[in-house]
């Protein structure tokens, strides 16, 4: 199954608290984390909440 690599390269500080509370339900919590992630429709979905603020490849 294909796997998405989400990075955080902006910061969540002046943002929403729900994109807050979604970028912390990927995982991330600063500038640079990278998490692996299945690629499901709700981490789709989530990464498409906060996409101003990742980054997103496809991993195998």
């Amino acid at each position: 199954m294909p796997r998405l690599k989400v990075t955080q390269i902006r910061s969540k500080v002046a943002n929403i608290p729900s994109q807050r509370e979604t970028l912390r339900s990927l995982g991330l919590k600063r500038i640079g984390d990278v998490v692996v992630k299945e690629d499901r429709p709700e981490i789709r979905g989530m990464v498409y909440a906060v996409r101003h603020l990742v980054e997103v490849e496809e991993v195998e």
